[in-house]
Order: structure tokens, then sequence, then C-alpha cells
């Protein structure tokens, strides 16, 4: 079993853990009513992008998600929340040091012995989700898990769906795609977004994202015979048929959001192992992005 497997299939129970750990962050993570911004990188953007949608649409605070590289200095914020699974993000360290003594700062981490521990005013550590891979599964969902706990919005259902997701066989076809495009609406753009990052990561695969709506107007273009198009949460009423009627394999399932991810990341693993590849040395990356200043 690879790295990315084994990790994988840990989900459940580090979301159980995150879930029942949440009130001991509760001083450290956004208040309701605070101006929040949350920052990270690769699939850490990801996560802070369905957070944001999250906590705004619960009406918890006005909330953006930013790449910790295009954060907006000219904004006000109560506080800045960056996940960061390493604690070594160059791009991270940066922003976080650019604001100490000016915003408050909270580093969601799987590491507290590295340099974020003195870069973020708070810290919360999910050390029990740290990842040897270098295609992030286990770390993200747990990160967000924490959040949607935090926010109250951590459904009874989730860990439950995560067991079944690693567990339902994968639809048929679905493997042999040539093409994957992932959709969501709201929250579930982020998860859409993390969903194509893992295939192109773990198997090289021509993947995109789009908010839902968004896919109509031009990327459906190029969906065929040989494209899996798969919605995360409830779709826009007709597309599925839409979709079908380009000979596209259309993908939708009744799990937990975040669940339907874990799917995802599992057909990312399966490519891979089709086609060869091991998803534990993915092309050009590293388990940090450290760059020399």
């Amino acid at each position: 079993m690879t790295h990315v497997e084994d990790e994988l299939t840990s989900q459940p129970e580090c979301w159980a853990r995150a879930a029942a750990q949440a009130p001991e962050y509760a001083e450290v993570l956004p208040g309701p009513g605070e101006r929040v911004a949350i920052v990270g990188c690769g699939t850490s953007y990801f996560m802070a992008q369905a957070a944001a949608s999250l906590r705004e649409d619960s009406g918890q605070g006005e909330t953006d998600a930013f790449a910790a590289s295009e954060f907006p200095y000219g904004r006000v914020y109560d506080r800045v929340v960056a996940l960061t699974r390493s604690g070594t993000t160059t791009e991270v360290l940066d922003l976080l040091g650019r604001l100490k003594g000016r915003t408050r700062t909270t580093a969601i981490t799987a590491d507290p012995h590295t340099p974020v521990r003195t870069a973020a005013d708070d810290l919360a550590v999910l050390d029990f989700a740290d990842e040897r891979s270098v295609v992030q599964t286990r770390f993200a969902t747990t990160a967000l898990t924490l959040l949607r706990a935090h926010l109250g919005l951590h459904p009874a259902t989730a860990v439950t769906d995560a067991r079944t997701a690693l567990t339902e066989p994968l639809p048929e076809r679905l493997v042999d795609c040539t093409q994957f495009t992932f959709l969501g609406r709201g929250w579930t753009v982020g998860l859409a977004n993390e969903a194509g990052l893992k295939m192109r990561e773990a198997s090289l695969s021509w993947a995109e994202a789009y908010a839902a709506m968004e896919y109509r107007h031009g990327p459906i273009s190029v969906t065929t015979s040989g494209t899996a198009t798969w919605m995360f949460g409830d779709a826009p009423d007709g597309l599925a048929e839409q979709v079908r009627g380009t000979g596209a394999l259309w993908i939708a399932g009744a799990l937990d959001p975040l669940a339907q991810l874990v799917r995802a990341q599992r057909l990312a693993v399966a490519v891979a192992a089709a086609r060869g590849l091991d998803p534990d040395r993915p092309r050009h990356l590293t388990r940090s992005v450290i760059l020399a200043h």
C-alpha cells in the first residue's frame, strides 16, 4: 500500500477526532461577526475556499479565501487563518510575518515544531493528520472538518459517509475515462478544485474544475464520450441531462460532499495504478514548497 492509500483510508478516524477537538480551539478560530480571511497554498487554498464559503453563507461573518501569495494587504481583517500542513511553506510564512503585530493570525498545522510556531499568533494542531505523502489527502479534509465543526456545520453523517466512500465501488467505466471534470456550487466549488488537483498530481490526468453554472458557459463544449463529469453536492436543474447528452459519464452521489472528495481521491489513485504511475512520487512536486530568497 502506498503512503497516499494508507493516509486516504484513515480519514474517517481523523475527522471524528478533529470534530471532537473543535471546542478546544474555539478561542483561536474565527468568532461570529469577525471579518476573516482564510489562506493556503495548493490543496490548502482549495480547503480555504470551501471553509470561507461555508462560514459566510451560514451568516457568521464576511469571509474571504486567498492563495497565500495573492493576499491583498490593503484590506483589513479581524483574523487571518492560515492552513499549512508542513508549517514551512514559504508563501504562508511570508504572509504571517507581514501580518505580525497588525492582524491576529491562526495557523492550522500538522507540525507545531516548525517556523509556523512563532510566525502565527495562535495554533490549532492536527498532528494526528500529518502525512508522509506529497499528494495530500487527510490533513486537508481534517482541517476542513475542524472548521466545519467549529462553525456548527459538521453533520453527524459525514464520518459514516466517509467510510462508505472508502468501501463503495467506483462507478463502472470511470477509471477508463480520459478527461475528468469536477463541478461544485457554493462551498463545494473548493472541493471540485481539489478533486481536479488530485487527479493531476497523482495520475497526470486531464482534469478541470468549475462552478456548476459556469460549466455551461463554454467548458461543456469539450465534453465527450471519454469525459467523466462529477458533481459535488446538488446539481442545477437540467445539468445532468445536458451532460449525458454529450455522451459523457455523469457522476453524482448522495454522500456528504466532503466524503465525495474521498471517492475522488480514490479515483486518482486508481487511475494512477491503471497507468503504471506511483502516486507517492508525483512529477516535479515536494512535500513542502520552500523557496530560496
